[in-house]
């Protein structure tokens, strides 16, 4: 029995090592006889070649003799983090923001639809799907500290760089770095953004946790998926402009405690993962194997594709009626958000799930 493999990733089998592992079907294949290693990160930073090669071996192989059910086995976080950089790419998420927290202005900044706005994230906070939540504290307003009432998900797609870079990296040359794509959430405390992110940005309620699903597809295994990118209208800067612009039609899922909430199509983002990662490095700074960079919220043109809390509930203004007939305006305690993925063609991109848990510290003294 053989199939192509979709997926790679880390698991281990009872108490045994983490092993790197592909995903074929319902079944995760043992990699320890053709790369042994506990991460993804010496295979990421092995390059293309070795990538396609481990791809063609992987199709010949005896699952009988070198598989577990998926059922059977622990996951691990795929990958040790490098560097965490997340954008802001959809223009429909960002006008949405904009409204809701600008009401009487301008929604987009000025200079939005100039660059790939992002923000330097923690690579440390970065937990494997699976992980449980505990709600942030932070500054809330003017002398105020506590637990956030503002619990946030964000549905975002990630990339992970596997061929670290020693400068900038043209936008024609992002197959030679990212390995491939898997799933994000980017969990976000929106009383304490809101307070901390004027004028500077996103800190303390971006960097207590942000989840990665624990299966990363290879790009090549999305080539099905690769549709030309929407046109931009200012044109970018030359450094911005691809000689085949692409984007990944990607359909999103978003579920609360299994109600499904929103299903925000990748395809509509304003800004595309190559755009981002050029303008990551333009200034000089360079890749190492590991790092990830995000979207940003995937969000569209219908309420039905927002995807986040604080444009589904238009930051408390409407609370939103889950299918069980309870509301939500932000997440509450013992919530489970679960996000998935899949291409035109079936292909599923797993999924990134977490579970929210009670405030449990304590206002330094």
């Amino acid at each position: 029995m053989t199939q192509s493999p979709s997926a790679l990733g880390v698991f281990s089998v009872g108490d045994g090592p983490p092993r790197l592992g592909a995903r074929i079907g319902d079944r995760a294949v043992d990699l320890t006889h053709l790369f042994p290693a506990s991460s993804l990160n010496p295979l990421l930073a092995a390059g293309p070649a070795v990538w396609r090669e481990l791809h063609d071996q992987l199709t010949a192989i005896d699952l009988d003799k070198h598989s577990h059910p998926l059922s059977g086995v622990r996951m691990h976080r795929p990958f040790e983090v490098a560097d965490y950089v997340d954008f802001y790419a959809s223009e429909h998420h960002a006008t949405n923001v904009g409204r809701i927290f600008r009401p009487d202005g301008t929604p987009l900044h000025p200079n939005w639809k100039h660059l790939p706005i992002g923000y330097h994230g923690r690579a440390g906070t970065v937990v494997v799907s699976g992980t449980e939540i505990r709600r942030p504290s932070g500054p809330l307003g003017p002398g105020e500290f506590g637990p956030t009432r503002k619990l946030d998900f964000e549905a975002e797609v990630g990339f992970v760089v596997g061929v670290p870079s020693d400068g900038p990296v043209r936008i024609d040359d992002f197959a030679d770095h990212v390995f491939g794509v898997c799933l994000v959430n980017d969990w976000s405390a929106r009383d304490v953004q809101r307070w901390e992110a004027t004028p500077l940005g996103p800190f303390l309620g971006k960097s207590f946790a942000t989840s990665v699903s624990a299966w990363v597809v290879p790009l090549h295994a999305l080539d099905e998926a690769r549709v030309p990118a929407p046109p931009q209208d200012p044109q970018p800067l030359p450094y911005l402009r691809a000689a085949r612009p692409w984007a990944l039609d990607l359909a999103l899922q978003v579920r609360i405690n299994g109600h499904q909430v929103s299903a925000p199509r990748f395809a509509d983002m304003y800004w595309t993962a190559d755009q981002q990662l050029a303008h990551l490095t333009v200034n000089g700074a360079t890749l190492r194997t590991g790092d990830l960079f995000a979207s940003g919220t995937v969000s569209g043109p219908s309420p039905a594709q927002r995807g986040s809390l604080l444009e589904l509930s238009w930051d408390g203004q409407e609370p939103l009626t889950l299918p069980d007939g309870s509301t939500r305006t932000y997440l509450e305690d013992g919530d489970t958000v679960t996000i998935t993925a899949t291409t035109p063609g079936g292909l599923s991109l797993g999924e990134v799930t977490g579970t929210i848990r009670p405030h449990s510290w304590r206002r330094p003294t």
